[in-house]
């Protein structure tokens, strides 16, 4: 189906969708490394990592072909909402473009084994990645499931109820 397509049937984007899965599993990794860190597993936080940068990785890319081929979609939930979802938005936006080059920073530092560096840094880095992985999934949530759910049922705009 065409996007314009999708948008008139009201359907959702498969990447849009694959975008919130990505940044889900993003978070669910990263919440992971940090308890295996934490419990001295080195290796495995070090395996999870690589999955969580990878993900993002791939996330990343699903993201730009996704708005090249759909552009930006605007808010349509509820008003009381739209402050909210402006604030979520913008701090989403701005710690995002962090998010990359944190993300490689940390793997350059644990990569030429300077651990002081990288614990340092990962203490601002992994609540900044993890922000940003749980709020990409509450914009897709509110950009295209908040409308549906505050919408009128079907059979009352037909009545005018």
């Amino acid at each position: 189906m065409t996007p314009i397509l999708l948008a008139a049937a009201g359907r959702i984007h498969p990447l849009a969708t694959t975008n919130a899965v990505l940044n889900s599993l993003a978070a669910v990794l990263l919440v992971a490394g940090w308890v295996l860190i934490r419990r001295g597993q080195w290796r495995a936080h070090r395996a999870v990592m690589l999955a969580a940068f990878a993900t993002s990785a791939v996330f990343l890319v699903s993201y730009l072909v996704y708005h090249a081929l759909e552009g930006s979609r605007t808010y349509t939930g509820p008003e009381s909402l739209r402050l909210p979802y402006y604030v979520i938005l913008a701090t989403h936006v701005v710690l995002a473009a962090a998010v990359p080059v944190l993300a490689v920073r940390m793997f350059f530092l644990a990569w030429r084994g300077r651990w002081d560096a990288h614990r340092r840094l990962g203490r601002v880095t992994m609540p900044i990645w993890l922000y940003v992985s749980v709020t990409g999934v509450v914009i897709y949530a509110m950009l295209y499931h908040l409308p549906a759910a505050a919408a009128p049922p079907a059979a009352a705009v037909a009545t005018g109820l």
